[in-house]
Parts: C-alpha cells; structure tokens; sequence
C-alpha cells in the first residue's frame, strides 16, 4: 500500500512550528498525488494551507493513533519520527507523571525536579527477578536486566549514563548502584554495597558544584565497575574518573559555586578538631566568593560534611588522614586569597608576613620565604646556564591559581586510589557490572577545549552506540531468518578520524605545544591548511581566524582557539612542586611522589576538566640533568588514550543505555520544553535509534499477538488451525505490495506505516460493526419504544372511557337523590308551618289564661300581707317595752362587773411578771422541742452515711477528682447556708426580744394587748409561709442535688464503659502488634540460627581441626543440646570454637574496622553483662549463705532442698567464670596488633564474635520466654476486670436522700426553731464543728488521690512523650515489676507445696513397696506341705485383656532411635494417608507419660529437646517441601495440644474425658517447653507461608493479570522491542486454574494432615493476601495492564477465588477482606471518570486504596480499544484534592512480605491414648504400651 493513501480526510499530521516544535493538524480533504498544498485544520480551530516542498515532495508525518499515545516503549508507535517520539514523552511527563520511557534498547529518564516516591525498597523487590517489558519503565527494570544477563550470560555488563548538566544522571547512576547492593547484597560480613554506597557521598563532596544548571551538578565522569563473585554477590567495586574540572577551583562564574567540600569545611570551621585549619565565613575567601552564591537551598553544609566524614570512615580512611585532607582543602583556600603587589610591568613581590600565605606555609608545613620566592619568581634552563626571572603580577596569579588547581587535582586522584583501595577485594572476581556517569554532547556560546574533549568523547560513545543497535537488528533479523539488506545509517567515523587520526585535531595540536613559539594563532592556521575544503566536516567560520567549527552527529560546533594549547600543556611552576614535595608535612608529598614514574590518574587542563587514564605510560629516556616536563604527555594524548581504554571495556561488556533529559532549564517541576528536548534528543541518539529502527521493519508481532489483533479482519473460512498460514493468508490479502512485510520464525515484520494501515481496517471494520449494531439497537429500541407508546394509548383510552361511564353513573345518582332530598326538603317545610302554627295557638291559650290566674292570685295576695301588717305592729310595741326594761337592769349589773374587773386586772399584772407563767404557758413546746432534737440526730446520722456514701464514691471513681471538687464546692455552700441558718436565728431572737417589749406593753392596756396579738399572729403566719417557702427551696435544691448525683453516676458508667471498650480494643491491637513483633523476633532469631549454623559449616570447612581424643561430657551435657533448656553448661556449638581457639588460622585477611568497631561495642556490652551477673552472683551467694543458716536450724528432711540451691549457686559460677573468660579472650584478641590474621576465619576475635553470637542468641530466647508470660498473664489479669456496678451505690443514695422529703417535721422544726433558739445554736455549732472537722479529713483525702492523680499523670506525660512501642513497654513495665514481685511470692510458695508433693508422693511410693513386700512374705510363709496336700486339677485359665494406661515405655539408650524413625526419617505421605493424623505427637505425648510417671526428669527433658532438635533438622533438611512443613506444623500443634490437654490446668481439662482425666501428667510442670513448642509452631508457620510464598509467586501475576480467563474481552496492542526479548520461556503457562488447583492441593494436603481448622483460615487469609498483594504491586508498575477490559479480568478471577472460599466454607476466615483493595483496584478500572459525582463516588468506593496507589491507576489508566476514552488531568486533580485530608501510607506498593500474626487456639483431641495402635511401618518395635 502506498504511504500517500493514508493521507485522507480526517487524518491527522505534523507541521512544524517555530515555537512548540511540531504542531498537530487534521486534513481537511484527501491528499492526492500532484497536490502540492495540503488544506489542514490546526487543533485550536484555525485553518492553514500547508505547501510541500517542491523539490523533495515530502508529505508531513502522520500522526499516531491516540490508543498508542502514551505507549511505554516508543518502538511501539505505528509512525517512529520526531514529533511522535516527542510528543509520547510529553504526553507521558506531564499528564501521566511518568519520567522513564523505553526507546528500543534506550531508556530515557526525563528530570522532574521533584521527589517521587518510585525509588523504595519496595519498588526494588517488585522489579527484581521481573523481565524489562513485564513492568514500566524504570531504571530499576534496566539495572535487574543487566544483572540478570550477567548472571545468565556469565558476560560483564554496563550501563552508559549520558545528559546534560541538570538532567538527572548521576542520581540514575546512583540508583541503579543502589538497586545492585539491595538485590545481591554481599559475599563476606564487612558490607561492601554499603561501602559501595559510601562512595557516592564523598565523591559528591570533591567533584559536584552548584552551576546555574543544577545544585548538584557532576564536573567530572565516572566510570564505576561493581565486582561480584561467582553467587553473584557483590564483592568490591572501582572507580575510575574522566576530565575533573580544575577551573572550578580558582573561578566560579555567577551564581554557581565551587567544590561541596570547601563549603562544608567553612560551615564546620567551628568544630574543636577544625579550629586549627583557621577557617572562616565561605565569604571570606576568593576562591569560594565570586558566584556571590554560597548557600543551597535546602542543603545543610554542616550535616552534609558530618555524612561526608561518616562516609570516610566507613571506607578506612582514618580520622589522621581525614584531618590531613582537610588539612589540605584549608591550605588551597588560604593560598587563594594570596595577595601579589607589582613593582613593575615585570616583576611582584608579596607583603612581608603575608597572613593568609602565612597560614598555607603552616599548613603545608613548607618555608614561607621559599613559597613567597616562588611564587613571584621562574626558573628558566638553557643548554648551557640556569636563569632565575621574576614574573609579572598577572603571571604570578595564574602561577597561584595553576598550582592550587594542581594541588586539588592530585588531592582528588589520591582519594579516589583510597576509595578504591577500600572498595577492592581480595576475592577474585567473577564478574562486573560498569556504571559510566559521563556527560553528554555540549554547545555554548563560547566553547574551549573543554567541551572539544567532552564532544569528542561523545562521537565515540554515539559510534558504538550506533554499532551496537544496528548490531541489535541484523541479529533479530538472523533469527528469525528473513532476508537482510545493509540499512544505511549514520556513521560518524569521518568526524571521529578528524578529531584523533594522524594530522588529526589532536596530534597537530599535541605537535603545536612541542613547538618552542607555538601558539593558538599558529595551530589554527595549521588547521586551516590541513583540512578546510578537504574535509566536509570540518569548517572555517566567516567572521574569524582564531576559530574553528566541526559537524558532530548531533549538531555543528564552532570553537575558539584561543587558550587550546595553554589547556593541552597543563604547565605548573616545577619549583613549587619541589617546594611543596619538601614538606614536612607527610601527607603533601604522597599527592606528587608518583608524578615522574607513572603518568597520574587524573591529569589536568588549567581551565578544564581532568582526563583519567588507568594504563600507566612509560616515560621516554631522559638525557642526565633533562627535567622531566619535556616528555609529560599532554592533556589531549592522556584523554585519548584514556577514552580508547574506555571504549576497550564497553566493546568487551553488554551496554545498557539510560538517556537522561532535560525538561527545562529553569528546574521547573513537571514542565516539558519542546525546545530543550528535541535539541538533547538529537544530541544523546534516541532520535537516530528510531531512525535505524524504522529504516527496516520497525513494527513486529508473534503469529499468536497477530491473530488476536485481528481476528476482526478475518472471516470463518480463513481461520485454520495453523495461526502462522493463517497470518499469511490474511496479510496477502490485507497488504499486496509484499515488499512490506516478512515472515519469520516466530514473528512478522512489518515496515513503517503498515501497522497503522492494518489498524485504520481494523478501526473501520470495528466503526462497521459498531454502525451495524448501532442500526439494530437503535431500531429495537424504536420498536421498544413504539409498543410502549402503543400500549399506553390503549391504557389511557381504557382508563378516559371508564372515567367517563364512572361519571354518568355518578350523574344518574345525584339525579335521583335530588329528587329525594326535594321530597324530604319539601315535607320539611310543610310540616314546620304547621307545627309553628299550633304552638303559637297553644301560647295565646297559656297566656290568657296564666293572666286571668295571675290577677286572682294578686287579690288574695294583699288580704294576706294586710293581716301580717297588723301581727307585727302590734308585736313591737310589746317589744319597745320589754327593752326599756332590760337596758335599766343590765347597767346595774355593768356597773357590779367594772369594779370587780380592776380588781382581776391587778392580779393579772403581778401574775405577768413572774417567769413560771411563761412556763405553763409554753409547756407544750418542749415536747415539740424534744422531737425536734430527735429529727436532728436522725438527720446527723442521715448525713453522715450520705457522707460515708459519697466517700465511698469518691474512693471509688478517683480518677473523677474534677467533679468531686464540685461536690466540695457544693458542700462549702450548704455551709454558708447553714451560717446563713444561724444569722435567721440570731435575727429571730431579736425578734423575740422586741415581742418581750411588746408583751411588757399590752401588759398595761388591754387594747394593745389584742393589737400586739393580732400583729403577733400576723407575724407567724408569715414567717411560717417564708419557711415553707425556704422548705421548698431546700426540696427543690435536694432533688436537683439528688439529680445531679444520678447524673453524674449514670455519666461515670458510661465513660467507664467506653473507656473499658476503648482499652479492650487498644489491648486487642496491643496484644496483636506484640504477637507480630514477637514472631518476627522469632523470625529473626531462626535466621541468625541458621546464619549461625552456616558460618560454623564454613568455619569446619575452612579450617583444619585435629581430632582431639575423647573428651568426657558432663551428665547434665547431653541432655541439654537445645538452646531452648535453661541450662549454664557449654554446649558443642559453644565449645567448638573455644577449641578452634587453639588452633593457628592459616587464611589471613585484612582488619576490617566496621567488624573492629563492632567488637569494641560487644566489649562495653559484655563488661555490663559481667558487672550484672557478679551482682546477682553475690546476691544469690548471701541467700545462699543465709539459707544455710535456716537450714541448719531446720529438720535434715530439707537436704534435696539444699543440693537444689548448691547446683544453682554452682552452675551461676561456672556461668560467671565462662564469661570472665570470654571477656579476657576478647579483649586479648582486640588487643592484638592490627596484623590482618585478627578478622580471619577462625582468627580470635573471629571465634569470640561467634561465641558471642550463640550466647545473646540463647539470652535472647530467654529473655522474650520471660516477657511473654509475663505480658500474657498482664492481659489475662486485665481481661478479667469487669465494668463496676457504680449505679446501685447510687440508687441507694438516692434511696437515702428521699427520707429527708417530710414536709409537716420540717415546718416543726423551723417553728420549734423560735423558742429553743439557744439550744439549737449550741447544737449547731458542734455541728459545724464536726462538719468542720470532716471537711477536713475530706480535704485530706482529696489532696492525697490529688497528688496520686498528679503522679500517674506525670507517668503518663512521660509515656507519651516515648515512641508507640517505647510507650506500650513503658506501661506495662509498670504492672509487669509489680505482677513479677507478686508472682515470685507465688512461685516460691508453688515451688514449696510442689516439693512437698513430690516428697509425700515418694514416701507414699516407698511405703506402698514395703507394704508389697509385706504381702509377699505372707504368701511366703505359708508352708510347702499344705500346697503339696491340695489336689491339682487341669484348669483352663482365659487370658484377660489388658488395661492400657495410654502409655508407651522405651529405654533411654532407644531415644535416638525413636526420634530418627518418628521425626527424622519419617515420610509424610504415607502417614497422612494411612494412619490417623497427628499420629506422631500422640506417640511423643504418651512417651512423656510415661516418663512422667516413672518421675525422672532427665528423659523428660532429653525427650523433649530432642524431638525439638529433630523437627528442626527435619525442616531444615527438607524445608522447601510444603508437604513436610505442614505435616510437621499439624504434628507440632498436634504436641503442643496434648500438653496442654493433659497439663492438670482446669482450663484445658473442661471438654475432657474422666478417662482423659486420669491420664493428666502427675510430678512435672511442662508451661516452658509449651512456650518453646509455641515458638517452634510460630517459626514452622513462618515457614510454611515462605514456601507457599515461592510456590505462588509465579503464578499469580501470569493467572491473575495476564491470562485471559473471560476469551476475547482483553485487546492486544502493538508492543515494542522490550516484550518481545523477553527472557521467560515459558510465559502465560500458569493461569487462574493453576492457582485454584494449587490452592486445592495446599487446602487437601492440611486437612490429611490434621491441620487444626482455625490454622487452616490463617494459612488461607495469608496465601489470600499475597495473591491480592502482589497482583495489585504488578498492576501498579504496568502500565498495560490498568484498562477496562483488564478490571473485569481481575473483577472475575476474584469472584472464582472467592467460589473457592465457599465451596471450601472459609468465608469466615478474612481472606476475602485481604483481596479487596485489588478488588476496589479493578473497581476502579471499570467505574466512569469524568465527573464531579464520578469523583465523589471513586472516594467513597476505594476506602481500602491509598491516596497514591487510586492516583497511580488513575495515572495508569491505558484504553485498549479506541471506544475508551483517558482519564483527563483535571479529573486526577479533582481526587487529590477530596482525597488531601486522608491520613494514609504514603507507601505505593502493599506490603507482599508481610505475615499476619498466627495464633493457636486450644483444640483439645477426643481421641482416647489408650486405643491408639502403633503401626509396624513406623519400625518402632523396641517401645511397648503400658
């Protein structure tokens, strides 16, 4: 097909642009042959007419399709050319935030100017072991396949690191350095990949500078080879370094800075060690001051100087030479700020006592006036004199300058052969790994022979670059056996052949500085006639005669001439260097002793960059008297030679390309300049590899990658079994020029633009389709929608016409009921005027006549009243008489009465004056008085219990001291009330006293008598209303009192309740995180074990040890080999080194210092260990001592007792003893000279660091056995606390305070108040008084729960200010001191009652012989002659069947035997199948039974410890068989449950038995070896997930993630050279069915072996999390993955595993909450992303996603198909900001490796001992069942 039918309406093409480079454009007709204007629409909406070029015609390039934008590997791309290529990186950069992209064989590695979280150890594992096109680009993926090809090629590799200034290259270098040390670690224990690391820091320090480029800017290359041995561990590491930049020393142009080093010794100058090298401010000296910019942003000058110095001391170099070094540094910059005063215009002098040369004489420790001579002076040889000449002041300063750049340049060399002295090995190396941090291609306004040098080590770079990619394709090409045509591509030999052949650049100007007048002028003119209109590269610019221009590969470059041979010559006074030679100063003299014999490492330009060259170069003969300067190779001649050296190495190795971009040039984060980029594309030959690449067939897919593609384009006919013949068929078809593709092996290849035409038919078939399908859908969806109208029609119609027969009916009804109501309404009427009518006759009738009676009535009326009249006129006239009468006697008798009421009145007034009146007046109110006094007490006595209740209630809610200071308040103010009370009474007895007044006065009249009475009574009643009232009040604040005490308790209950929830979940968490921590300190205990146990194999096999004779062991020796008994004795392991002590070592080695600086650290440890156990030494020997006291007072039946104590105080000294021994071992070893035998295998300090090791490990062990208990039996104790019942405490009071509610009693009392008003003072102020006093007592106790409120307060303060696992020790270090003390009490009582047991029960044992032995005599007594009498009858005697006790009985010599036939040699499958399981810990078990029962503890323990060491060896011998470790998993839980079944513990005993409960160990307590067996059981399950871990792992991402389960939903897309070199043979093997039948295999397996259920769920959940853990890593670094077809992929595994858990009914076992952050993963592959709710709705669904893994899809999100659209920047935006305020890991990956915590729940077994038969298979033939 021809390119030109692609151009047709809609397409889309490249038009160049002056600002963004290219620029999109869409055509808007077909393009036809002739057209010479193409007719285009630019993307903002402008259209343009674009002219093609008249001459070439060429068209502009097509634009890619938008599913490939974006791709990973830009030889994926349908069209590879410079737009595309720039605008997939752009694309890439800023919307996806992605800085790596393959380009073939070359990752490009843009600059971010930002941190990203993409460098952790977690990314590291996730690419390690992974192959380059699995995962996204990274420098990881490119560093583990040059590793991986060394390992698998056994060929050296390297990895070219090339850019500009700034744009990332020695921070990829570093990484890729770093990845190599996390991956392969080291061979030998002195941590060369951290030394190898160590590196970085210092040579940062001597050779980065700030420039205006970069803060951190590299002036020098570095080419770093990493030596690993035949394991491929790293083992050494060299450095050798190209072109230092010298200028740099003595000018710095603006903004920029010199070396790091110098300004990190200004900011140090004020340390102690630094005060001699009398340092100042950076602004102080000339050669740190002239960029005017000292300070980083940042950047700590003195830390970084401190990691500096960490970094030399971790590489051996020594705090002297350090000290010396900079020592030197100072002196370079005192000599800087040298000061030269001119005579004349040919000669200067310095001033007298300069300070600053002064202070660098000091230094270097050379004569003052010697350097001021010299430097204001020059020696000048003839043939036949010598000439002393002085030198001009400009001449002079250039001497300074050249002479402190040649002083930092030897500086430099001689810490970089320390550095790699340190870094190098004595082992051999297998093979290497090269990093080369070089720089890239240069251009600047005024270019000198710096960048000469630096281009010119770049063409060669680009020629083997070049060589090694068209090698690259013509070796594809052969594979895959297709025919192969030469494809020409740009050779850039010519420019390389101008610069270094013979009449070369360099050789004429290598032959110019030979010359005694050469100069720039001549050299250029030399150039001129040599090559200009003879080379076409080389160029004579217009306007110059000093200047010259060569065309470089990646751009021309026109170069000044001027300083060319001054830079190539490097000359430095020699007079300087010998004054500086002899110096006293020993250090000064190594930098220049090599000069004349071997050319330097690093030689120098006096204005440019040092050029290294490693292959020493022999000085030609010197005539006698000749200096040796005359045959000093030039700068030029050592870089050449230097960089074919260079080229040697990468020629023989594997390169590996890393192109390091930069985006801008103003360090702008995430901002991509068009311009910068292509210009440094151009330049690093990423653009000349796309170029190779599309010369050829640059488009190549497998036959299988084809058919799926494309299956579309196929019809059923074309499809044959054969994919290959049916590629064919179809292709021949598709494509008819056959010049546009070939078939090879295994793929096809296709030419530019045919991968694009096969996908614009593929596009249009499937746009075909999708119209087809449309048309159907949408014509369904018509007919849909008319049935539906159709049918609401006819519902409508049917519902109006019912409506409307419904509302006639409803007419015809209120028709007829009218009329009704017409007919009622009517009737109605009628009948009401009838009936007014006869009611108002029936009135007229009534009134009439009620009017006629009414009128007879009145007549009667009048005769009545008249009569009456007359009765009482006549009545009061009798009346007036008789009062006229009576009136005359009553004064008579008024008068009699007066007289005798004066008489009475006298008496009265005698009578008032006496006090006994008063009395019998008041007699009644003392009763009154009496009662209440009475009330009184009993409201005391109610007062002080509420007091009691309430001081109970403060006891017993302490920490609410808050609100009982409220109740005190409370209790101040009823006593101000109650002082209140006292001041009524006092005013009511002034009342009194007034009323007494009162009665004297009524006394004398009777009228004020009854006045005062009145007012009196008036009085009462009100102040019996006012106290009624105050009553009220008094209820009232009662009931609230009551209220608020009800409240307050109520309040306190709940927040106990919360805070005892609150605490059970925290003690819940606590207690998990301590189990994890645990069982990784169990982890790493069995590792250091097993490192332990390996480094003692290496030592038997490194050293020769004589067979010493038989050695005899103590008893207790043997029985103690495991390091889990407690015993002091030397073990083997112990004592094998101790005996290898003896021994001369015959290897030797070098001291290591980090090992040296260990061994003084375990010293200071191991002194404090001494001084702890003489301590306790000494203390167990006075309880020794005072027991033996009491002993002797005590009955002899204690002796066991004291042997007991004799063996313990005898194994701690024996103990102590070992350790003093130990100790003076170490210190003698450490003592030694440094001599190299004192680090070498089986050297002393050697042997003490092992033995040290076996002894923390043991003490370890011991250590975490102690803590555990005790912490179990802390929140045991805790556990059982339950929430107090505080609300009946309360009700009770309330119950109390309602007594208190009687109305009538109070008013008594207040009314009794008037007239006993003293008496109720007196008994109120003892009252006050005593309230007085219990205030008091009150206070005191609120000031002491105060102060222990305060205490635990403070203890809390301090544990918060602790670190969360500081602070969980710290508080339960507390309750643990305490429960230890008591639980020792009780140990030592258990301990006392248990002995008694034992001596009762042996005493029992002994009496119950004797009485046997009784029983035996009397049978022997009887006499043979009544047996012999008695007549003996044959009888059939029947054997009776045993009763087995559930026992098994063996010798002791038999152990051994037993545990290699049970443990060692037992074959898991046969008993898993045939027997029942656990059968080999029920065996165990009923062994200690027996022993147990036959009360010897040695075969106790020596059972025990060696099943212990068996499984070990069992499982360390077969660990990587999942069959065996959970064979020996199930067996050990198995073990660890009969032990506690049978343990006595009514805990364990509740689901047994009687049977089982006679079976229970009777003499020994087995709770540590529980322990033990617990950690054994946690380190196997460790185990078990690690092998489950290695069998999975290769399945899950192949089944999970790349296997098409659902066929045909996933799209295939066009890949790049990285898939298709894929290393793994057999890829896509394993899908979701391997992982279902493993998962089967693992589950059946468990349940044979009779794995307890609840471990089962664990083992699930944890192989459940690693399948959802690794799948989600991968998905995150793979770009190809994150679609929508690849969420519903995931989405439908996920749903078969979690089928699986059902059909299996583990549900409940968490494993499916374990997958669901790969489930919201797939979620959120699949869910729209396009709005604000779409936004809010990914939120609240990915709950179990961090922040960055959903940005991470998000950013990842690829369509597979042209229907799907990407996920938009803003939209990413949009989460961030909603997602800002949630607090997670900011951690991309999951964490694969991670091991829930296990646990062991109790599983008692109902298997009865006593029926288990011990098959003959198990050969165990020698035990019998008692």
């Amino acid at each position: 097909m021809a390119a030109s039918e692609l151009y047709t309406k809609y397409a889309r093409v490249w038009i160049p642009d002056p600002e963004e480079v290219w620029k999109s454009a869409e055509l808007l007709k077909d393009y036809k042959p002739g057209d010479k204007v193409l007719q285009l629409r630019l993307e903002e909406g402008k259209d343009l007419e674009y002219c093609l070029d008249p001459k070439t015609k060429e068209l502009p390039p097509l634009r890619n399709p938008d599913i490939l934008v974006g791709e990973n590997d830009l030889t994926a791309l349908s069209y590879l050319h410079e737009p595309a290529v720039l605008h997939n990186l752009k694309v890439r950069f800023i919307d996806s935030k992605l800085i790596y992209t393959y380009c073939g064989i070359v990752l490009v590695a843009i600059n971010p100017y930002e941190q990203l979280p993409i460098y952790g150890e977690d990314i590291i594992n996730a690419y390690s072991g992974q192959n380059m096109g699995d995962m996204d680009p990274h420098i990881f993926a490119v560093a583990e396949e040059a590793y991986k090809q060394m390992a698998r090629d056994e060929r050296n590799q390297s990895i070219i690191v090339s850019g500009e200034s700034g744009a990332g290259k020695t921070v990829s270098a570093k990484y890729a350095m770093r990845y190599f040390a996390t991956v392969s670690g080291s061979a030998s224990e002195a941590n060369v990949e951290e030394k190898v690391l160590a590196s970085n820091p210092i040579m940062e320090s001597i050779g980065n500078a700030k420039t205006t480029r970069n803060d951190n800017s590299s002036r020098f290359g570095k080419y770093i080879e990493i030596g690993f041995d035949k394991r491929y561990r790293i083992i050494g590491a060299n450095m050798r370094t190209y072109l230092l930049e010298k200028s740099r020393v003595v000018f710095q142009a603006e903004e920029e800075r010199n070396y790091h080093i110098f300004y990190q010794l200004c900011a140090s100058a004020a340390l102690p060690e630094f005060k001699t090298l009398r340092l100042g401010n950076a602004n102080y000296f000339h050669y740190t001051k002239q960029g005017g910019s000292p300070v980083i942003d940042g950047i700590d000058d003195a830390k970084e100087m401190v990691n500096t110095r960490q970094a030399c001391t971790l590489l051996g170099i020594s705090d002297s030479y350090q000290m010396g070094i900079f020592r030197i540094l100072a002196g370079i910059l005192h000599l800087g700020n040298v000061e030269f005063a001119a005579r004349d215009s040919d000669s200067c002098t310095i001033p007298p006592k300069h300070d600053p040369l002064t202070i660098f004489c000091d230094l270097m420790g050379v004569e003052y006036e010697e350097m001021a001579h010299w430097l204001c002076h020059r020696k000048l040889a003839t043939a036949t004199e010598t000439y002393i000449k002085p030198v001009s002041k400009l001449h002079a300063i250039n001497a300074r300058d050249a002479l402190a750049k040649h002083i930092y340049a030897n500086l430099f060399n001689w810490i970089v052969d320390h550095v790699n002295k340190a870094l190098h090995s004595t082992v051999k190396q297998h093979s290497f790994i090269g990093v080369l941090d070089i720089y890239g291609f240069e251009t600047f306004e005024i270019n000198s022979f710096e960048q000469f040098c630096i281009n010119y080590a770049n063409e060669k770079l680009q020629q083997q670059f070049n060589m090694h990619v068209f090698k690259l394709e013509q070796e594809e090409y052969m594979k895959e056996q297709i025919p192969w045509t030469l494809i020409d591509f740009y050779d850039n030999q010519p420019c390389i052949n101008l610069i270094e052949a013979k009449m070369g650049v360099l050789d004429l100007l290598d032959e110019e500085c030979k010359m005694p007048k050469g100069s720039d002028d001549t050299w250029a003119q030399k150039l001129y006639n040599t090559h200009l209109n003879k080379c076409a590269l080389f160029e004579k610019p217009r306007l110059s005669n000093k200047a010259f221009i060569i065309k470089h590969f990646a751009d021309k470059v026109e170069y000044q001439c001027e300083g060319f041979l001054e830079k190539n010559k490097d000359t430095v006074y020699e007079e300087q260097i010998k004054v500086l030679k002899s110096s006293k100063f020993k250090l000064l003299p190594e930098l220049f002793q090599d000069e004349e014999k071997v050319i330097s490492p690093t030689s120098a330009t006096s204005s440019g960059r040092v050029p290294l060259s490693r292959t020493p170069v022999k000085p030609a003969k010197a005539r006698p008297g000749q200096t040796s300067k005359e045959h000093k190779k030039t700068v030029g001649h050592q870089f050449r030679n230097s960089l074919h050296l260079l080229m040697e190495t990468l020629n023989a190795t594997t390169p590996h390309y890393v192109r390091c971009i930069k985006p801008n040039d103003f360090k702008f984060p995430f901002t991509f300049d068009e311009k910068r980029a292509v210009q440094q594309l151009r330049a690093c030959g990423v653009l000349e590899t796309i170029r190779i690449s599309a010369a050829g067939f640059p488009s190549r897919w497998t036959y299988q990658e084809f058919f799926s593609r494309y299956r579309v384009l196929m019809k059923q006919k074309d499809v044959l079994s054969d994919r290959k013949q049916t590629c064919k068929n179809v292709l021949e078809k598709l494509i008819l020029d056959k010049d546009k593709y070939q078939f090879g092996k295994t793929k096809i290849f296709f030419r530019a633009g045919q991968v694009a035409y096969l996908e614009k038919i593929r596009a249009d078939k499937l746009r075909a389709a999708c119209i087809r399908i449309q048309k159907t859908i949408r014509g369904w969806l018509m007919r849909k929608k008319y049935m539906r109208m159709r049918k609401a029609a006819i519902t409508i119609q049917r519902y109006v016409r019912g409506y409307q027969a419904r509302c006639y009916a409803k007419f015809l009804r209120r028709t007829r009921a009218a009329i009704i109501i017409q007919k009622f309404q009517r009737m109605y009427v009628v009948r009401k005027r009838y009936q007014c009518m006869r009611d108002a006759t029936i009135a007229l009738q009534a009134l009439l006549r009620g009017y006629l009676v009414r009128n007879k009535y009145q007549m009667m009326l009048r005769e009545h009243k008249s009569i009456i009249i007359q009765k009482h006129v006549r009545g009061w006239l009798a009346r007036v008489h008789y009062r006229r009468t009576l009136k005359a006697i009553v004064y008579l008798q008024c008068c009699y009465r007066r007289m005798m009421a004066k008489r009475e009145l006298k008496k009265l007034k005698i009578e008032a004056r006496s006090v006994e009146r008063y009395k019998k007046l008041h007699i009644g109110l003392e009763n009154k008085i009496m009662q209440l006094q009475r009330k009184i007490d009993e409201q005391n006595k109610e007062y002080k219990s509420l007091l009691e209740k309430m001081n109970n209630l403060e006891i017993t809610y302490s920490t609410e001291t808050e609100k009982l200071r409220s109740d005190v308040e409370r209790l101040r103010m009823s006593e101000e009330e109650a002082k209140n009370a006292t001041n009524r009474v006092l005013s009511l007895q002034e009342e009194i006293a007034k009323l007494r007044k009162e009665l004297q006065q009524t006394q004398t009249e009777k009228k004020t008598i009854e006045e005062w009475a009145d007012k009196y009574k008036h009085e009462t009643e009100q102040l019996v209303s006012e106290l009624k009232e105050q009553n009220t009040l008094l209820k009232t604040e009662k009931e609230e009192l009551n209220r608020r005490i009800h409240d307050q308790a109520k309040e306190i209950t709940e927040t106990m309740e919360k805070k005892l929830v609150e605490e059970t979940k925290q003690l819940e968490l606590d207690l998990n995180d301590e189990r994890l921590r645990y069982q990784n300190l169990l982890n790493e205990f069995s590792r250091l074990e097993e490192r332990y146990d390996d480094l003692k194999d290496e030592m038997n096999l490194m050293v020769s040890i004589p067979k010493p004779g038989h050695k005899r062991t103590d008893s207790t020796h043997s029985s103690n080999e495991s390091e889990y008994t407690f015993s002091s004795e030397i073990t083997e392991a112990e004592d094998l080194p101790l005996r290898m002590e003896q021994e001369p070592s015959e290897k030797k080695a070098p001291l290591d210092m980090s090992l040296f600086l260990k061994l003084q650290k375990r010293v200071t440890e191991l002194e404090q260990e001494k001084q702890s156990l003489q301590d306790e030494l000494d203390r167990k020997e006075e309880q020794a001592l005072r027991a033996k006291a009491k002993e002797e007072e005590r009955p002899p039946i204690r002796g066991a007792e004291l042997e007991y104590e004799s063996l313990k105080r005898q194994e701690l000294e024996s103990e102590n003893k070992k350790l003093k021994n130990e100790l003076n071992e170490l210190q003698k070893a450490l003592t030694e000279t440094r001599s190299p035998e004192v680090t070498a295998p089986g050297a002393p300090a050697y042997r003490v660091l092992l033995d040290q090791l076996t002894s923390v490990s043991e003490e370890l062990e011991v250590r975490k056995e102690e803590v555990l208990i005790l912490r179990s039996q802390l929140v045991s104790q805790k556990g059982a606390i339950q929430p107090k019942n505080t609300m009946t405490d309360s009700t009770i009071l309330l119950e109390d305070v309602q007594k208190m509610k009687d109305k009538g009693e109070i008013a008594q009392a207040y009314i009794g108040l008037k007239e006993t008003n003293r008496l109720l003072e007196s008994q109120l102020q003892s009252q006050k008084k005593s309230h007085e006093n219990e205030l008091e007592s009150l206070r005191g106790e609120i000031q002491s729960l105060k102060e222990e409120n305060n205490r635990q307060q403070q203890l809390l303060a301090q544990n918060l200010q602790l670190p969360p696992e500081a602070r969980i020790e710290a508080s339960l270090q507390h309750e643990i001191t305490r429960l230890t003390n008591e639980n020792l009490d009780l140990m030592e009582q258990l301990e006392k009652q248990d002995k008694t047991v034992r001596k009762l029960k042996k005493q029992l044992k002994v009496f119950a012989k004797k009485i046997g032995e009784l029983e035996v005599g009397q049978m022997e007594n009887i006499s043979p002659g009544q047996i012999i009498d008695e007549p003996i009858r044959p009888v059939n005697i029947p054997r009776k069947e045993k009763d087995f006790q559930g026992m098994l009985e063996y010798k002791k010599e038999d152990e051994q035997k037993l545990v290699k036939n049970l443990i060692l040699e037992l074959k898991p499958r046969g008993v898993a199948v045939n027997l029942i399981p656990g059968l080999p810990a029920y065996i165990l078990f009923m062994c200690v039974r027996h022993a147990d029962y036959l009360n010897d503890d040695q075969k106790v323990r020596s059972l025990l410890t060696s099943t212990i060491n068996g499984i070990k060896k069992v499982l360390k011998k077969r660990g990587d068989d999942f069959e065996t470790v959970s064979f020996w998993l199930s067996n050990t839980c198995r073990f660890l449950h009969c032990l506690k079944q049978y343990s006595g513990e009514e805990g364990f005993m509740k689901h047994n038995t009687p049977r089982q409960n006679e079976h229970c160990l009777t003499n020994f307590d087995l709770a540590e070896y529980r322990q033990v067996l617990s950690d054994l059981a946690i380190q196997i399950y460790q185990q078990l997930v690690r092998v489950l871990e290695n069998i999975l792992q290769p399945m899950i991402v192949s089944g999970m993630l790349e296997h098409e389960t659902i066929q045909g939903v996933s799209g295939v897309k066009p890949t790049g050279l990285r898939k298709r070199t894929s290393s793994i043979a057999d890829e896509g093997t394993y899908t979701l069915d391997s992982i279902i039948r493993q998962l089967n295999s693992f589950h059946s397996v468990m349940c044979q072996h009779g794995m307890d259920p609840e471990l089962i769920k664990q083992v699930v959940k944890q192989m459940f999390y690693i399948i959802g853990a690794v799948t989600l890593n991968n998905l995150l670094l793979r770009k190809d993955m994150c679609s929508w077809s690849k969420g519903m992929q995931i989405r439908y595994n996920v749903s078969q595993l979690e089928e699986w858990l059902r059909d299996k009914n583990l549900m409940n076992s968490g494993a499916k909450e374990t997958l669901e952050p790969l489930i919201q993963a797939a979620q959120l592959l699949q869910v729209k992303k396009k709005t604000d709710e779409d936004a809010e709705a990914i939120c609240s669904m990915c709950n179990a996603l961090t922040t960055a893994q959903i940005v991470k899809v998000l950013n990842l999100y690829t369509p597979v198909n042209e229907f799907e659209e990407r996920v938009l920047v803003s939209f990413i935006r949009t989460i961030q900001l909603r997602l800002r305020d949630r607090k997670d890991s900011p951690q991309l990956l999951m964490d694969a490796k991670h091991i829930f915590p296990v646990t062991f729940p109790f599983n008692p077994s109902s298997l009865a001992l006593e029926t288990i038969q011990i098959p003959a298979s198990l050969g165990l033939g020698f035990i019998s069942r008692v």
